[in-house]
C-alpha cells in the first residue's frame, strides 16, 4: 500500500527556514514524479512544487519561486521542500501528493500533512 508520510513543519518566525521531508513507500518511487501542496482554512490545496521522476526538472507556483526548493533523493525514497524567506501567507498545511498509474487506471495519493505555521 502506498504510504507517504511528511514532517518537518512546525513554528518559524518570517524571514525563517524549514526543510520538509516526504517519506514515499509502497510504489517505485523512482518512476514517478512528487508534488507539493498547500491548503489553509477555507481554500482549496494549492500545488507549491512538482519535480519529475529523475529531479532533473522542477516547476514551482509563483508565490514561492526563489524561496522553495524541490528535491528528492530516489535511492531513500524522499521528497523535499525546502523553503527560505518564510513569509506570514506561506502559513499552511503541505502535503505531499502523487498519481500512480496502474493499469492504464491513474490513483491519488497524499500524505497527512504538516502544519507550517510563519508568525512572529
Amino acid at each position: 500500500q502506498v504510504q507517504l508520510v511528511e514532517s518537518g513543519g512546525g513554528l518559524v518566525q518570517p524571514g525563517g527556514s524549514l526543510r520538509l521531508s516526504c517519506a514515499a513507500s509502497g510504489f517505485t518511487f523512482s518512476s514517478y514524479a512528487m508534488s507539493w501542496y498547500r491548503q489553509t482554512p477555507g481554500k482549496e490545496r494549492d500545488l507549491v512544487a512538482t519535480i519529475t521522476s529523475t529531479g532533473g526538472s522542477t516547476n514551482y507556483a509563483d508565490s514561492v519561486k526563489g524561496r522553495f526548493t524541490i528535491s528528492r533523493d530516489n535511492t531513500q525514497n524522499t521528497v523535499y521542500l525546502q523553503m527560505n524567506s518564510l513569509k506570514p501567507e506561506d502559513t499552511a498545511v503541505y502535503y505531499c501528493y502523487v498519481v500512480i498509474s496502474f493499469r492504464r487506471e491513474y490513483y491519488n495519493y497524499w500524505g497527512q500533512g504538516t502544519q507550517v505555521t510563519v508568525s512572529s
